[in-house]
């Protein structure tokens, strides 16, 4: 389970927005629904995720039916505020949605679809353990109208899967990838680099065998150890090292490299695609600002710079529903302040950059030392945009402090 959730404001009991909210109908709207089940937990995973063992009052088979309620919800609440938008984005995320049966995530998806409507050319992606796809499951999917599955392949080595506490084998990561694109649908596959005791061979094979799959998008992600981890208490007891920054930057580097050389272009500083019609349009939204809800416990929405988040736990959110009520936990509406670093932090990370002129007048001299440590394009810079080099991607935190501070 994950840590406890932010502090904020007490959420109104019916959801409404407040009336002065700044509503902007040209704002592309996404929905974010999460399936909060997992087989077993991973060590390395601070999720708001739950074993079948730690439902206590919630069953997973009433999952779909207790979430179509916020949906109902959610159309009521955007109706009344005069924000209801189709939506341009669907992600199924967890967690392991591909856990609930097929027909559930299709009902629930034509639940959203009939509430808000479905922009034309949508992106609809479900995120897939392994070994929970089957042809079936592809096939009932892309019928529902799912154009994306994001595939939690990892690692191709055993022994770092092992470490992960993967539980799917490497072989099942083709067969998952083969009836996602039997079924048409678009493939991402997700790795995670800097494991305890995977050497730079280990990840270069498991580089090797995610471009063997010939998927339209790879997402590679650093191991970072959350506090209340299982990982993270075995690092605490010595049972296992703390990763290596420096070999994560060997990793990062040769993946950029691989991955180029294969025909993919970054586009986030974690996430590489063919072309830019196969990026993560959701995930774009989340970096761009734009406005979403995230149904589900624990899930975070954000509408036109107000924020809230769900109770975490799914019976409590059954509870809720059941009475009537908004699941929402709290609350907050962050200042100007806050929110221009939230969008130098996420804006930095993307190929596009921030324009110079997005920044704080006393900020903007500070892009010159940046070109000069090479963490910026100075190419770029001179067209008024903060984009970063490959030094800079490894040191984002570092640029966004000098920007910021």
């Amino acid at each position: 389970m994950a840590g406890p959730l932010p502090l904020g404001d007490p959420a109104p009991a019916d959801g409404r927005l407040p009336a002065d909210l700044p509503l902007d109908p040209e704002v592309p709207f996404s929905a974010y629904l999460h399936i909060p089940f997992c087989r077993v937990r991973c060590g390395y995973c601070d999720f708001n995720t739950y074993t079948s063992g730690e439902l206590r009052g919630a069953k997973q088979e009433d999952y779909a039916s207790t979430l179509l309620t916020e949906i109902d919800l959610a159309r009521e609440v955007l109706a009344d505020a005069g924000a209801l938008r189709p939506m341009d984005t669907v992600f199924f995320g967890g967690g392991t949605p591909t856990l609930l049966p097929a027909g559930d995530l299709a009902r629930m998806l034509g639940a959203a679809t009939d509430a808000f409507g479905l922009a034309e050319g949508a992106e609809v992606t479900v995120e897939a353990n392994p070994d929970t796809v089957t042809p079936d499951v592809a096939r009932i999917l892309a019928d529902a109208g799912v154009t994306r599955l994001s595939i939690g392949m990892q690692s191709a080595v055993p022994h770092v899967l092992a470490a992960l506490d993967r539980t799917h084998r490497p072989e099942n990561v083709d067969t998952a990838v083969a009836a996602a694109k039997d079924a048409g649908l678009a493939v991402s596959v997700d790795l995670i680099y800097g494991a305890p005791g995977e050497s730079l061979a280990d990840w270069e094979a498991s580089l090797d065998a995610a471009l063997a799959l010939e998927s339209d998008h790879i997402s590679a992600y650093a191991l970072i150890i959350e506090d209340g981890t299982k990982l993270a208490r075995q690092i605490c007891r010595g049972e296992v090292p703390t990763p290596d920054d420096d070999l994560q930057a060997d990793m990062y580097e040769l993946a950029d490299a691989r991955l180029a050389a294969a025909g993919f272009d970054w586009y986030e500083v974690s996430n590489w695609s063919r072309s830019e019609q196969q990026r993560s349009r959701h995930n774009l939204a989340y970096w761009r600002g734009s406005d979403w809800w995230g149904f589900g416990p624990g899930a975070h929405s954000h509408v036109a710079g107000l924020r809230w988040w769900n109770v975490k736990h799914p019976a409590a959110y059954a509870q809720r529903l059941a009475a009537g009520e908004s699941p929402a936990a709290g609350t907050e509406r962050p200042d100007d302040e806050s929110r221009m670093l939230e969008r130098i932090l996420l804006l930095s990370r993307i190929r596009e950059g921030i324009a110079v002129d997005d920044l704080r007048a006393d900020k903007r001299s500070r892009v010159a030392g940046l070109i000069a440590d090479g963490l910026v394009d100075p190419v770029a810079a001179v067209r008024g945009r903060v984009q970063l080099t490959l030094r800079g991607r490894l040191l984002a935190d570092a640029v966004v402090r000098e920007l910021t501070d």
